[in-house]
């Protein structure tokens, strides 16, 4: 299997980690939408919404619900939106939640800016 994000669990890529347990990954995301852009991904390879486990989606929307607290307090944020992309609106196809943080101020910081924010 070729994918990306199965890669990036293994540790055959790196990745701005943010967050992982023992079936979840999330990581910054390298092109942002807005600073503190993360993606949320079951480890196990999974395609979409309609083959991810309801656990697993269950243990997905916690990480990005704990994960929004925490960018509430460390990235100042002032709203966030989740979007999970399915078939060909999907661009990598393995089942991925996008966490967005949305500011009322304009926010420029670059991807190694974010992380530190959020790693310390």
């Amino acid at each position: 299997m070729d994918c990306l994000f199965c890669k990036i669990v293994k540790g055959e890529i790196p990745s701005y980690k943010v967050y992982e347990d023992d079936y979840v990954l999330a990581f910054l995301d390298i092109n942002p939408n807005t600073p503190g852009h993360t993606l949320i991904i079951p480890k196990e390879h999974t395609l979409d919404i309609n083959s991810i486990d309801t656990d697993t989606l269950n243990k997905i929307v916690d990480v990005a619900k704990k994960l929004s607290k925490e960018y509430e307090e460390k990235l100042n944020i002032d709203g966030f939106s989740l979007c999970q992309n399915n078939g060909i609106s999907q661009e990598i196809k393995h089942f991925h939640m996008h966490l967005i943080p949305r500011y009322k101020d304009k926010f420029n910081l670059n991807i190694d800016e974010v992380y530190k924010k959020i790693t310390n």
